[in-house]
């Protein structure tokens, strides 16, 4: 069985302090930030994605500046429609986070006692440190080399099984049915499933509704995004102390939602209404 993970996508950062940028994919990756982090005021995070924006909801909560840079016109912009990202952001930028988006970071330079981050957009940040945040590269090198049938991530069936037979795939570096979902509950899903099929009963994978709860507590948000590729539209509903958005097919199925703020409390609700994934 092969669940060897995923690695930290990386820019190619111009400057004499770019080997200095961090990023946090395991234990010791975390370890070694908290260390570094001890004592500093400035933090640059590159990537508003899920663990950019946890991340800085965090720091900034512990009174860390922090400057979030992302190509993207908003937060977690693979997830979220415009208005919920549109009220994640102001909550965010209310509680002190600084984003800069619709450019990139180019160099990252020892300017000392600080780090001088220069975007594309001509704007310089000094900053104390540098979290690399922008997302995971399944690790196929392996798979690859053997032979094995890769795409994004390894290549298997329902029953995580790869091109070869008696050889599994399991976690952020696994391809399952075409679906590579590098989060908790699905991972947890396929090794229920995994284990049952190893124990001499197989058993394909099962993916019901899957919410994403992001860990942003001062704009709780919630996501269970639609199936890529499904043809539809967001309808967005928007309050004072939330945002309710509901993704629907062609064909007026709801096949994904997201709840921003207050609206949170639906997420049981709707999570109900939404048919599985996979099986």
């Amino acid at each position: 069985m092969l669940a060897v993970g995923a690695d930290p996508i990386r820019l190619p950062l111009a400057g004499n302090a770019a080997e200095s940028v961090l990023s946090v994919n395991d234990l010791s990756d975390y370890q070694r930030f908290r260390d570094v982090l001890d004592g500093k005021q400035r933090i640059v995070i590159l990537g508003a994605g899920l663990i950019g924006c946890e991340f800085a909801n965090d720091l900034r909560s512990a009174g860390i500046d922090v400057d979030v840079i992302d190509p993207a016109a908003q937060p977690l912009g693979r997830l979220l429609p415009p208005q919920a990202a549109g009220f994640l952001r102001a909550t965010l930028e209310a509680a002190g986070v600084r984003f800069h988006f619709g450019t990139t970071a180019q160099s990252v330079a020892s300017a000392a006692p600080a780090i001088a981050a220069a975007l594309a957009d001509g704007t310089t940040i000094e900053t104390d440190l540098v979290l690399s945040a922008i997302g995971l590269r399944p690790r196929i090198d392996l798979a690859r080399a053997s032979g094995l049938t890769v795409n994004r991530g390894i290549v298997t069936d329902a029953f995580l099984q790869s091109s070869a037979k008696d050889v599994y795939a399991l976690g952020d570096c696994a391809e399952v049915a075409g679906f590579n979902l590098p989060f908790v509950m699905p991972i947890m899903q396929a090794a229920r499933a995994l284990a049952k099929t190893l124990h001499g009963t197989p058993t394909p994978v099962v993916y019901p509704a899957m919410p994403v709860v992001v860990k942003t507590p001062t704009c709780p948000t919630v996501v269970c995004p639609p199936p890529p590729g499904v043809d539809g539209q967001w309808e967005e509903s928007v309050a004072a102390d939330g945002v309710r958005a509901l993704f629907h097919d062609s064909a007026g199925t709801l096949r994904g939602f997201a709840l921003v703020g207050a609206a949170t409390k639906d997420k049981q609700a709707l999570t109900k209404d939404v048919p599985p994934l996979l099986g």
